[in-house]
């Protein structure tokens, strides 16, 4: 374990090891106490599709998949998730094949500057695996709190309509494969 320096006289804080199952793969990781998912991502792991934003938990820009459920990777310590599964926009896609979300906010053009959308998409992923998104006025609720300082909301909507029925077979399939 690594220690953070510190000045004369202080304790040092060592760095704690945590493992987890990151976009499929498994990581053994140092992690100090105070570190956030979101740095650990982006700091650490050099994983920068996930956007920080507000660094408050009040845009979404930093959704990613913690065990399948959306979670505000800002808002939650690394040190707190050992042994979980999560996944990342990075993670969606398998190979050069874009998750299905992926490719319908491409073909929606859901999407202006492009900041929200990893966070956008994850959430609207989660949104779907937790059963949440039976109907527009749903999908509008749902996904409230992710941000789109652009307005592309018509398109996200649309994008996340367009995509629901072949990301929930998806989402099967893969139930269905897990032992």
């Amino acid at each position: 374990m690594s220690a953070t320096p510190t000045r004369e006289g202080a304790t040092p804080v060592a760095a704690c090891p945590i493992s987890l199952e990151l976009n499929g793969r498994t990581r053994q990781l140092e992690v100090y106490p105070w570190t956030t998912l979101l740095d650990l991502l982006r700091e650490q792991l050099q994983l920068t599709g996930t956007k920080k934003g507000c660094d408050h938990g009040q845009c979404g820009a930093c959704t990613v998949l913690l065990n399948g459920k959306r979670i505000n990777a800002c808002l939650t310590l690394a040190i707190m998730h050992d042994g979980a599964s999560l996944t990342t926009i990075e993670g969606l896609a398998e190979g050069d094949q874009l998750h299905p979300m992926q490719a319908a906010f491409v073909e929606h053009d859901a999407f202006q500057c492009g900041y929200c959308t990893p966070g956008q998409i994850c959430s609207a992923v989660g949104m779907i695996a937790e059963g949440r998104a039976n109907s527009l006025d749903d999908i509008r609720e749902q996904m409230s709190g992710n941000l789109c300082r652009c307005g592309a909301y018509p398109n996200i909507l649309a994008a996340i309509e367009d995509a629901a029925s072949e990301t929930r077979e998806r989402l099967s399939a893969v139930q269905q494969v897990k032992p």
